[in-house]
């Protein structure tokens, strides 16, 4: 949390004039320190003192002109009072107009040093002259500052921050939110949705589940890799649905889908160096004039150089500060209102309201995270980064208050990522237990906006026991649907072990297949998301592969995720909520990337060459926009990319990751002279010499994190799913249109399999066949129930399928709604009695009389 008190001058800029005057307003102050007194003695529990209390925390600009600001510091004010140094905040007001699209600009700010005023861990001041930001303008930034006894200038973010348009080391940025939410374009969706102004806490609905939800990586949806760009592919697709336009294959994946689950928008590590930073961070300060002289000066100016947020990531690398705020590397504006105009997008679209989803990721934080927060935010280290200190009540309120901050945008529903990683020691039973009382708390926080009050309709990850061994079997994922009836859960086929590119991998999984079929009801269904598809790319290339599904890896990929046949079973007969993933649909490479490392870069690309393997044909690697970075370092060609990533592999198991060893090998093996010499990784002697790109000749540590970062920004890019548009293959989008509105025209399809439902498999050692009967169960009295009959080749040789036998059924009561693309099936009885299926092929019959 510290930084040197200097940095790298800046050229000297036009000195506008200061801004009006900036100071504390001391009356107000203290009643702030009065009310948070009465809350610290108040006869409240220490958790409910700490939800009021958090409900004041960070910056909020107020009707009457004046900003508030509340900070939480347990372990800092205790030492300001022992060594009597000056803990002050920090207001840096831009004194021209910031251009947020710009990819860099140097600007001057104006720097005011307030006074804060102390109450037990807290700090409060109430500031007149701060300028709130607002969709067209940039408003103050501000955090706390102090001189520490080493000399070392330290910063204190705030972690409840509004707004971060510059990153989580940057100063927060002052939003005024009243005026966004008051001008937002879907309060007519919420008023309709959400409890009457004024109504009690029983009263506050819950936001019903949606019918599918489609999860979309927001910076691979969209040529812009934004909100902005998504927002207006949604609303061009709604424009043209108004207006009875036919939509194109790429177009059609968007549509179709009740809610939308965006991966992480939460602000992400960030990139960082061990010696300096200051030539890549986003906001970097030059120390300029003190006017008043002395590093007491309560007013002075300085320079700063703003840098566009470029940060790639998945999103779940969080160091939990700013989690309130949206991840500026998503914003094209820099600016909340993107946030709040692509989720008032959604709510207004022209065939119905879709809603908004978010991913939340609160049960664990990066180890940049330390750096950020005060220690008592964690626990200590975990596989991820460190283990956050749920059990403090303080922390407890912080983190409720950063989720309801974050779905005050107008989200619809939650995504709790990791909910087995909520674990805490009793002492009182002696053993490690789950924080459930946690977990149900985030499902019950209430969203407010503009007096509409709301709760998420929720959806919990939780593979618990994992990661005991044999967690895949063992798990039922059901602990937490079944404490709080209403709520979802990730089922056991839409995890991360989903392999489906293997052969047999549907029979190997019928245990938990016709778990889904028969208590599936709350259950998150569906085959291809960000981890299924990424664990696709792992597969050993030896492995057993069901080739029926393509001539290469990537084309077998690429159908096994996005397979006809378990979209029909899914979509049109199983039960829960299904879900689609779309760089899936539309069979877009996907990967684990991020540009956020500096020390573990090189192991991360390490582990996930197979992406060139099973992601990338050498065709799309020849395109002149396909990784344009590792082309200049000499990888012309896809199979001299493979052949040296798949030996850096084996350099660092082999040196067990150590970088300064992997270069010395490398150079031994592919230095000048190398021919003729003995390599102790046997995968760098049998790269083709005179083929290598001379980059390889000279590698040394700089050079290997360069390659890893070329590899990292190269491939989140070849992801994009704007550059396959024109690719999407029209049969595969209409059909999973059609399919999707089959089941919003049968909604009770959601509900388990009981009574006369049948659903079975035939399968042996060559194919896998699943079919199955349902009926409506709860049919109108004026109408006969709906009946659907499903048969799914789901892997193996072509086999004829005699429904009639198999079910007991008259043919000719039955028609065909829809066949998998490329199967053509009339509805007669003749043909419906017997036909045959291929791998990956489906039928769906509905009963002629209910239809």
């Amino acid at each position: 949390m510290t930084v040197k008190d200097s940095a790298p001058t800046l050229p000297n800029l036009a000195q506008p004039a200061l801004q009006p005057l900036v100071y504390l307003v001391e009356d107000e102050t203290q009643t702030v320190l009065d009310w948070a007194s009465s809350v610290g003695h108040s006869e409240d529990t220490y958790f409910q003192r700490g939800q009021r209390l958090a409900r004041r925390l960070g910056a909020h600009y107020r009707r009457d002109g004046l900003t508030e600001f509340g900070f939480w510091t347990p372990e800092l004010v205790a030492d300001i009072i022992q060594s009597e140094r000056t803990l002050e905040l920090e207001i840096l007001t831009p004194l021209q107009p910031i251009d947020f699209r710009a990819p860099q600009q140097t600007l001057r700010f104006q720097r005011d040093r307030l006074p804060v005023m102390q109450q037990g861990e807290f700090v409060w001041a109430v500031v007149a002259g701060v300028k709130p930001g607002g969709r067209d303008r940039a408003g103050s930034f501000y955090w706390l500052r102090y001189i520490d006894a080493e000399g070392r200038l330290n910063y204190i973010r705030d972690p409840l921050a509004y707004s971060l348009p510059y990153g989580v080391f940057a100063p927060a940025e002052v939003y005024d939110l009243r005026r966004l939410q008051q001008r937002r374009a879907d309060l007519g969706y919420l008023a309709r949705s959400a409890a009457p102004k004024g109504g009690l806490d029983p009263e506050i609905p819950r936001v019903p589940a949606p019918t599918n939800i489609l999860q979309i990586h927001v910076k691979t949806a969209s040529a812009e890799g934004s909100l902005e760009g998504l927002t207006r592919i949604y609303q061009h697709i709604s424009d043209k649905l108004a207006a009875g336009e036919a939509l194109t294959p790429a177009e059609a994946a968007y549509t179709g889908y009740d809610a939308v689950q965006l991966l992480p928008v939460e602000p992400t590590i960030e990139y960082r160096r061990e010696d300096t930073n200051s030539e890549h961070e986003f906001f970097a300060i030059a120390e300029t004039d003190n006017l008043n002289g002395g590093d007491k000066a309560s007013s002075s100016g300085l320079t700063v150089t703003l840098r566009q947020p470029n940060t790639q990531n998945w999103g779940y690398d969080v160091p939990i500060l700013g989690s309130a705020a949206t991840n500026p590397s998503v914003l094209s504006t820099l600016r909340p209102d993107e946030t709040v105009e692509f989720i008032a997008t959604l709510h207004t679209f022209s065939a119905g309201p879709i809603q908004l989803i978010y991913d939340l990721v609160y049960g664990h934080a990066d180890n940049q995270g330390i750096e950020l927060l005060t220690q008592q935010f964690f626990k200590g280290p975990n596989m991820y980064g460190q283990d956050l200190n749920h059990q403090l009540p303080q922390v407890r309120a912080i983190l409720l208050e950063m989720q309801r901050r974050k779905i005050n945008t107008g989200a619809d529903g939650i995504r709790v990522d990791g909910g087995q990683d909520f674990r805490f020691f009793n002492p009182l039973s002696g053993r490690v237990e789950q924080d459930d009382v946690y977990l149900l708390a985030m499902s019950d926080v209430v969203q407010d906006i503009q007096g509409y009050r709301r709760r998420m309709f929720t959806i919990f990850e939780d593979g618990r026991p994992w990661p005991e061994t044999g967690w895949e079997e063992k798990s039922t994922y059901r602990e937490l649907i079944e404490a709080k009836p209403g709520s979802f859960q990730w089922g056991p086929l839409i995890f991360a072990h989903n392999t489906p590119t293997l052969k047999g991998f549907w029979d190997r999984k019928w245990r938990r297949v016709c778990e889904v079929i028969f208590q599936g009801d709350h259950w998150i269904t569906g085959c291809g998301n960000h981890d299924t598809v990424r664990r696709g790319n792992q597969i050993d290339l030896d492995a057993d592969i069901n080739w029926n599904l393509g001539k290469t890896l990537p084309e077998a990929l690429n159908r096994a995720y996005n397979n006809s046949a378990t979209l029909l079973w899914v979509h049109g007969f199983s039960p829960g909520l299904p879900m689609d993933f779309l760089n899936a649909s539309l069979e877009t490479p996907w990967g684990f990337f991020r540009n956020t490392d500096d020390r573990y870069g090189v192991k991360v690309v390490s582990e996930e060459v197979g992406f060139l393997d099973w992601e990338i044909e050498p065709e799309l690697y020849l395109q002149p926009h396909a990784f344009p970075q590792l082309k200049s370092l000499g990888f012309k060609a896809l199979g001299q990319l493979q052949n040296f990533a798949k030996a850096l592999r084996e350099a660092m198991v082999e040196t067990d990751y150590n970088l300064e060893q992997v270069a010395q090998i490398c150079q031994h093996c592919l230095g000048e002279g190398a021919e003729g010499t003995v390599c102790e990784v046997p995968a760098l002697e049998e790269l083709n010499q005179p083929s290598l790109p001379r980059f390889l000749a000279t590698l040394d540590v700089p050079k290997l994190k360069q390659f890893a970062m070329a590899f990292m920004e190269d491939g989140h890019d070849i992801c994009n799913v704007a550059h396959y548009f024109d690719q999407a293959n029209p049969d595969r989008g209409y059909f999973g249109v059609a399919l999707r509105e089959f089941r919003r025209q049968r909604p009770w399809l959601r509900e388990n399999l009981i009574g006369r439902d049948r659903f079975n498999r035939i399968s042996d050692d060559e194919r896998t066949i699943f079919y199955g009967y349902r009926t409506e169960p709860h049919a109108a009295d004026h109408r006969p129930p709906q009946e659907v009959v499903m048969v799914a080749h789901m892997g193996g040789a072509p086999m004829t399928v005699n429904l009639g036998d198999w079910l007991q059924l008259d043919m000719a009561a039955w028609r065909v709604a829809l066949t998998t693309p490329g199967l053509e099936l009339g509805s007669q009885p003749e043909e419906l009695r017997a036909f045959e299926l291929c791998d990956s092929q489906g039928v769906l019959l509905v009963n002629a009389a209910g239809g």
